[in-house]
């Protein structure tokens, strides 16, 4: 049964409108020999969120996000607007520079990657043509800036139509080049004449998976769009194993590129070749809701996918409650070859997946559980950090979180074998920091 855009609307208002500031840390482990190293807050007397945490390459840090602040780690910005923001700290959290992006409107930066020459590449989704926009096609288009090493800007691109576009992930391409992916609002530019040689406007329907390939000087070399007549949109990209790029998000359609639909909204994985040719597609989930937030290479040659489920079904093995933490690994050609359900009786959610030197895999995300997989939970929503092993098992978890809302949102594994957590929180009952109002940036190590 197909649920209305309504029901979609409110989940993703619940995974992705995130409302935060500081943190309280509630530990609760299994077999965990992991201690919290360092925390750091950032932000102002407005609502800050990261989106993307990386290593660079000379140990520190770079997280990117978006905020509304004009004070504190934000001063002197000007406009209580959403801008795109990137912060660059040593490898002991501590700040050394802060860039944000934009213009008067509304501008959400969602990934950052450090790139071959030093330099950075962010991506997100902008509605400004001011300021460091230079255009805009109306509400939402994906914007993509080149940056070097302090943030500067080398070069920016707008790509859209007039609904809303959004870009959600990025990649550096084999050739020096850039990938990046979101989603299409195919009816929007149906009506400002938009065409493509490889498939027909006319075909396809409300959103669809977007993917640009743009080369190192950001010139638009092509852009493909995959999906059906509903509602479709890709979270997240890595390059593929062999060529191309395998992109994952969520279907709600049933026809056109999607063969075998499991039910209201699918797991979606798309894998692509070089010059953006469809070159496999598969669904994976049941009848209730199942939304991908991230997809990682594994060593085998395959990926491995996690978002979130309500369903009881089809590839769904176990429940846990409201909504758990899916985790799919698919081989080189998109075959499930398992799946494991994490979470407790309450509502439980993925954002991101990264790979670790041991062969298992790290989870960030959020919870509002305290049962079953989960021991504790300090009120609200709570960061939630996860490592499996290489088959899906538990290992060890952590929740972080204070009487208000918390969100995680990525982790990764350091070059020390420690992790980096970011997220968002709104607490003002966290023992290390002071809220500095709104929600703040939330950066913490393990070691």
């Amino acid at each position: 049964m197909k649920l209305p855009i309504a029901v979609l609307l409110i989940l993703i208002l619940i995974s992705c409108t995130r409302d935060s500031g500081t943190l309280v840390l509630v530990e609760n482990t299994i077999s965990f020999k992991g201690e919290v190293a360092w925390m750091h807050s950032f932000g102002g007397s407005g609502d800050d969120t990261p989106r993307s945490v990386i290593e660079t390459s000379d140990g520190g840090f770079a997280i990117f996000g978006f905020t509304d602040s004009t004070d504190g780690d934000l001063a002197p910005k000007t406009n209580n607007v959403n801008d795109y923001w990137l912060i660059k700290t040593d490898a002991e959290g501590t700040l050394l520079w802060s860039r944000t992006y934009g213009g008067s409107k509304d501008d959400r930066g969602q990934a950052v990657i450090q790139t071959s020459d030093g330099g950075y590449a962010i991506t997100g989704y902008a509605m400004s043509d001011d300021g460091d926009g230079s255009n805009n096609e109306g509400f939402h288009d994906n914007w993509v800036l080149k940056l070097d090493s302090q943030g500067t800007i080398e070069w920016e691109q707008s790509f859209g139509f007039s609904g809303h576009d959004h870009s959600y992930d990025i990649v550096e391409s084999k050739d020096g080049g850039l990938f990046f992916t979101g989603f299409l609002d195919i009816t929007s530019a149906k009506a400002d004449g938009y065409t493509d040689k490889s498939y027909s406007l006319t075909r396809h329907g409300v959103g669809e998976f977007w993917g640009i390939k743009l080369n190192a000087q950001g010139t638009l070399e092509w852009r493909k769009y995959f999906g059906g007549t509903n509602n479709d949109r890709a979270h997240a990209v890595v390059t593929a194993h062999d060529q191309g790029y395998v992109m994952a998000g969520f279907s709600e359609s049933d026809d056109f590129d999607i063969s075998d639909a499991r039910g209201s909204y699918d797991f979606w994985v798309v894998k692509i070749g070089d010059e953006g040719d469809l070159v496999w597609e598969h669904s994976y989930g049941g009848t209730g809701i199942d939304i991908a937030q991230d997809i990682a290479k594994t060593e085998d040659g395959g990926y491995i996918i996690t978002g979130s489920t309500i369903s009881t079904d089809g590839d769904i093995s176990a429940s846990h409650g409201e909504s758990d933490v899916w985790v799919i690994k698919i081989d080189a050609q998109g075959a499930l070859l398992w799946e494991h359900t994490y979470g407790g009786a309450a509502f439980d959610a993925a954002e991101s997946i990264r790979t670790t030197l041991d062969g298992g895999y790290i989870i960030s995300g959020n919870s509002k559980s305290n049962d079953q997989d989960l021991s504790a939970n300090a009120g609200e929503n709570d960061l939630w950090l996860l490592k499996i092993d290489a088959q899906g098992s538990i290992l060890w978890q952590k929740t972080l979180g204070g009487t208000d809302l918390e969100f995680g949102f990525d982790a990764i594994e350091t070059s020390d074998s420690g992790l980096v957590l970011v997220g968002e929180s709104k607490s003002t009952d966290f023992n290390a920091f002071e809220n500095k109002g709104g929600t703040d940036l939330i950066l913490i190590k393990i070691e």
